[in-house]
């Protein structure tokens, strides 16, 4: 049984799992009950009581972002190819690539990102990010939670007991209203063998899972399957079976014992609240856009991705993910994540050239160009990042190995500071030289702009509390 994070823990003897409940406590409990009062209602109660306090705490703080776009790039992108070059650096450190001067007087990135380079005056840089985490599961599922795995291998499982990522936390502590979702993440569930953790809400509880979109949005046939009910299954039917569902959870007394089982009823519901949603179905819409928006987006899964985010944010959800790519990348030259482990021996690393670099320096300036010309980029914080950055040192097959130990992430908009660079990696880009910032730091400062107290505490899966964020928030970059 899965407890609610929200739940103080119970005492060692409850009676509840295989444990005894004291006389005391039973007495007490046993003379509410004749007011009506059960003992899973009592835990139900208490429930509601700590995750209205949890809200409560969360809405504490002024909020600088009314949503978040968080761009995940993941396989790892090189940051020595990208934003923090080294032309100085000696041959087989420095890239192919030539620096070009930026909208940022004094601050270049390569030359392969010129649509890039006009647009970040609008963009906080942090180059030193950092960590330990050498395998892609482990790190991405640090960079999508900011909680560090309990392990870097490969071999890290999804489970129960894993931290929640971003978009879950911000729909238990600070949802939206019920005519949209708080939460959304398209249009992939990634993987790097097994799938990666960190996608999903975790011990949360599976309502404040996202609503996962697999449609490709670049896609003439793109719609919503959420939207679109079975056939010969009317709305009213489906209403009458969630109350059927209903009358036999209360008889069995599901509700009561199983917070999964809850979770999945909500979800249910909300499923049903969305088929109704007329808002929900416009957000959606994306042949509502004109051929110019498209076009500027890039006719690309990535491209048309990132543009329904703008279209979901505009219309008022509060957290997009939108994933690079499924996988960490292999040999092709026209699709996959950052990696570049498959293409040994070759002239460094073809898709870098002919795949991230060119999709990257359309469909970001898009982005970022779109929502500040709506006017709002300012409630709008984007986060470009993946889950760590390349080695310096190009290996013996010519290309760069994972290096968590000092990566560049982008932030704009949501009350990020515009043309700023913060931190800074060493002269050849291979460790932090000041301002050092980690996973948790970053995950402190979106809660923080988002108005939630990054110390909102949550229950793990044993009961626990545990920060939403154990970092400290990056005051140098707001605004």
């Amino acid at each position: 049984m899965l407890p609610s994070p929200f739940h103080l823990p119970r005492p060692h003897h409850a009676e509840r799992d295989g444990y005894t409940l004291p006389r005391r406590a039973a007495l007490k409990i046993g003379g509410l009950g004749l007011l009506g009062l059960s003992l899973p209602r009592l835990w139900a109660a208490e429930e509601a009581q700590q995750q209205a306090a949890a809200v409560a705490q969360a809405a504490a703080i002024k909020a600088r972002a009314k949503s978040v776009i968080f761009l995940f790039q993941f396989g790892g992108p090189t940051h020595i190819d990208t934003f923090d070059m080294k032309p100085h650096a000696p041959e087989g450190i420095r890239g192919q690539h030539r620096p070009i001067a930026t909208a940022v007087p004094g601050v270049s990135c390569c030359e392969q990102l010129p649509n890039v380079a006009k647009v970040l005056d609008r963009v906080t840089q942090i180059r030193s990010l950092h960590h330990e985490m050498k395998n892609h599961n482990p790190a991405a599922y640090y960079a999508l939670t900011g909680s560090a795995p309990p392990l870097d291998d490969i071999r890290l499982r999804d489970t129960p007991e894993l931290f929640p990522t971003y978009g879950s936390l911000v729909d238990a502590l600070s949802p939206v209203n019920k005519d949209l979702p708080t939460f959304v993440a398209l249009p992939h569930v990634i993987r790097d063998g097994a799938i990666t953790p960190g996608q999903h809400a975790s011990f949360l509880g599976k309502k404040h899972d996202p609503l996962l979109v697999r449609e490709d949005p670049n896609s003439d046939s793109f719609k919503l399957p959420e939207l679109s009910l079975p056939e010969g299954l009317s709305l009213e039917r489906l209403e009458n079976r969630r109350e059927i569902q209903k009358l036999i959870e209360r008889q069995t007394r599901t509700q009561e014992f199983s917070a999964q089982a809850r979770g999945a009823g909500e979800y249910y519901e909300r499923a049903i609240a969305l088929l109704h949603s007329p808002k929900v179905r416009e957000a959606f819409n994306i042949a509502a856009e004109s051929k110019a928006t498209r076009d500027r987006y890039g006719r690309t899964t990535y491209g048309q991705s990132c543009l329904l985010a703008r279209r979901l944010v505009e219309s008022g959800v509060k957290f997009v993910t939108v994933y690079f790519s499924d996988s960490i990348g292999g040999q092709s030259t026209t699709s996959g994540g950052w990696d570049t482990h498959g293409f040994n021996n070759t002239r460094m690393y073809p898709i870098l050239q002919k795949h991230h670099l060119p999709l990257t320096d359309v469909t970001l300036p898009a982005l970022l160009g779109d929502l500040d010309e709506r006017g709002l980029l300012d409630e709008t914080l984007v986060v470009w990042m993946g889950e760590f950055g390349r080695t310096p040192k190009i290996n013996d097959n010519i290309s760069r190995d994972h290096w968590p130990q000092c990566y560049t992430v982008l932030l704009a908009g949501g009350g990020a500071k515009r043309g700023f660079v913060y931190g800074a990696s060493d002269k050849n880009g291979a460790y932090p030289d000041r301002d050092g910032v980690r996973p948790e730091d970053l995950s402190a400062t979106m809660f923080q702009l988002l108005g939630i107290d990054p110390a909102t505490e949550v229950r793990d899966f044993a009961g626990r509390p545990l920060p939403i964020a154990a970092g400290k928030t990056i005051h140098g970059i707001i605004a």
